[in-house]
């Protein structure tokens, strides 16, 4: 099965004060930084979903800022315009996330995979998008009706799977991050 990965960027970003995508998270913007996760865990093809063009391939939402149920619906569309059949959803404000972190995701089959507790990141079988939904729906009507799995959340990967909608999360996110790779360096030397 051929799989695709749409990235969610089309949010106001109103409680974190600046265009989420393009922050720099110790050496990469975000967008960079999410990408990068979609492409090791196996993406062949990938989108952005918003207005903001970050220089990967883009698609907007109708209607613009139309939520994330309007962003999964137009990125499944492109992925199986793309000859996609699974979709690895992420959030731009989620660039912590390690590859196994979403792991169990990955390998989960029929409808996909979602965390307890969190909507995204998730795993979804493109045929399994509810031919009913709207681009109103709340994230959660979604991700129930496509019929995904409900996978237990590591509690240690919970702050990097939900992101940082905060200047605080963010901080607290980067210092991990920035620990995180470093032991990372140390251990290939």
């Amino acid at each position: 099965m051929a799989l695709g990965s749409i990235i969610l960027a089309g949010g106001e970003a109103s409680r974190m004060g600046a265009d989420k995508g393009a922050l720099v998270w110790l050496d990469r913007r975000a967008i960079d930084r999410v990408a990068a996760l979609a492409r090791t865990a196996g993406a062949e093809a990938l989108v952005t979903v918003g207005t903001a063009d970050y220089g990967l391939p883009r698609v907007v939402e109708d209607p613009p800022l139309g939520g994330p149920v309007a962003g999964v619906l137009v990125g499944v569309a492109a992925l199986r315009d793309l000859g996609c059949d699974r979709a690895l959803v992420l959030a731009v404000d989620a660039p912590t996330i390690r590859p196994g972190d979403i792991a169990p995701l990955l390998a989960a089959g029929g409808a996909g995979a979602a965390f307890a507790g969190l909507h995204l990141p998730m795993v979804l079988a493109v045929a399994a998008t509810p031919a009913d939904a709207e681009a109103d729906w709340p994230m959660a009507r979604f991700v129930d009706r496509s019929g995904v799995t409900r996978l237990t959340c590591d509690p240690q990967a919970r702050a990097r799977l939900r992101g940082a909608n905060t200047p605080q999360e963010r901080a607290a996110l980067v210092e991990e991050l920035a620990a995180w790779e470093a032991a990372q360096k140390d251990g290939a030397a």
